[in-house]
């Protein structure tokens, strides 16, 4: 594989800067969850087409590179995905595909063990390659496998964002705290969104997010939690999952579509309103902080 990006960059290179326009960047958010089963990539899909609806041109980037499921959600059967960028077999433009109301989805590779924890040369070369759309889309969200694997913290050190996706189970609580712990302790993160799914009330929801910010409050000093907002639990969501079809586009009326509309404008809100998402949250920023936080793993 190694072998095949060499000759992929040296095509490629010199002829990047020509083929991408000068615009103003995307932002980057990354969502994550420490543990699985939370509904995150269900989150991500139905608030990326919320965000679509506002205005917003959006790439998934589907980072579960063992257990990709976003193309499953939907019944789309990408005949190409991230492993088809990585060997230098496909372009990204070939591999994309478009999702409802116009998102654009980067599939990834289900049973592809080897792109669980990507190297080096990898990750550099996927995101010099997705600096491509950097001129066509305004947000990128990460959609990250569950826990804590390199690939998780890599993507989250570098997004300009990081959301993290809990439920009021304790082991989702502790996982979550502990994916927030390593982020602070090992690479000085300090800025993290939380979004409480499947609750039964607004009061359960806050209940959630006020017990995590107590904890890390208690053992992980000054850092921001901000609160997105909860997602109620919804018959409609697992319906739409069943159908294959987005949630918010099939139930546009449902309890959780709301939510999601709600928790899509908190983050255009969030987005606008940090000086430092114009310099941190863009692609290129995204690129030269990957690169910097492998040379201090290195």
């Amino acid at each position: 594989m190694d072998q095949a990006f060499g000759l992929k960059q040296m095509s490629n290179s010199g002829s990047g800067a020509q083929r991408r326009k000068i615009g103003r960047p995307p932002v980057v958010i990354s969502v994550s969850s420490g543990k699985g089963g939370v509904g995150k990539t269900n989150v991500v899909l139905n608030t990326a087409i919320a965000l679509r609806d506002m205005g917003k041109r959006v790439l998934i980037l589907d980072a579960d590179m063992g257990l990709a499921n976003i193309d499953v959600m939907l019944g789309i059967a990408p005949k190409y995905n991230i492993a088809h960028v990585l060997s230098g077999q496909k372009g990204i433009r070939e591999v994309v595909v478009q999702g409802p109301k116009g998102i654009i989805i980067l599939p990834a590779s289900s049973g592809t063990t080897e792109l669980l924890n990507m190297g080096e040369s990898e990750k550099l070369f996927l995101l010099e390659e997705m600096e491509e759309f950097g001129d066509e889309i305004d947000v990128m969200l990460i959609d990250n496998s569950a826990g804590i694997s390199d690939n998780v913290l890599y993507f989250n050190i570098a997004a300009g964002h990081r959301v993290v996706v809990v439920t009021s189970e304790p082991t989702s609580i502790t996982d979550a705290y502990a994916l927030i712990k390593i982020l602070v302790t090992r690479h000085k993160i300090k800025d993290f969104s939380l979004l409480v799914n499947q609750v039964r009330d607004m009061q359960e929801g806050q209940r959630v997010f006020k017990q995590l910010a107590r904890v890390t409050d208690r053992f992980l000093g000054a850092l921001s939690l901000d609160y997105l907002g909860c997602i109620f639990k919804d018959e409609n969501v697992s319906k739409a999952i069943c159908q294959q079809q987005a949630l918010i586009e099939i139930y546009p009326e449902s309890e959780a579509s709301r939510a999601i509309r709600e928790v899509a404008s908190r983050i255009l809100n969030m987005v606008n309103s940090r000086g430092e998402v114009k310099q941190d949250g863009n692609i290129k920023f995204f690129w030269q902080h990957l690169f910097l936080a492998w040379g201090k793993e290195g």
